[in-house]
C-alpha cells in the first residue's frame, strides 16, 4: 500500500520508537536502536510486531521502548487578509 493511502486513508501515523536493549556480551551496557514506520497509534500493531520478531529472533533483551507518532497530512490553516496586492 503506498504511503500516502497508508496516511489519508487508513490513519497511519509516523511512529518512531527508540529501543534500549542489554548487550548480549555484556547485559550491563544498554544500546539504543531507533526504528520507524508508518503504524496505527495508540494500538501501534506494526510495532508490536516488530517488537515481537526482536523477542523471539536476537539476543539482545528488551530494556526499555520509548515511542512519539505523528500525524503527517493534517488540515492546513488557511487565514484571509483584507488586503490583495498584484505584482506585475
Amino acid at each position: 500500500m503506498a504511503d500516502f493511502e497508508k496516511q489519508f486513508v487508513k490513519d497511519y501515523r509516523l511512529t518512531t520508537a527508540e529501543i534500549f536493549y542489554h548487550l548480549p556480551d555484556y547485559p550491563k551496557l544498554l544500546q539504543s536502536y531507533i526504528w520507524q514506520e508508518y503504524d496505527i497509534a495508540p494500538k501501534f500493531p506494526v510495532l508490536w510486531r516488530f517488537l515481537d520478531f526482536w523477542g523471539g529472533n536476537l539476543e539482545g533483551k528488551i530494556h526499555s521502548v520509548y515511542v512519539a507518532s505523528q500525524k503527517l497530512i493534517t488540515p492546513g490553516e488557511s487565514r484571509f487578509c483584507d488586503i490583495e496586492i498584484t505584482l506585475q
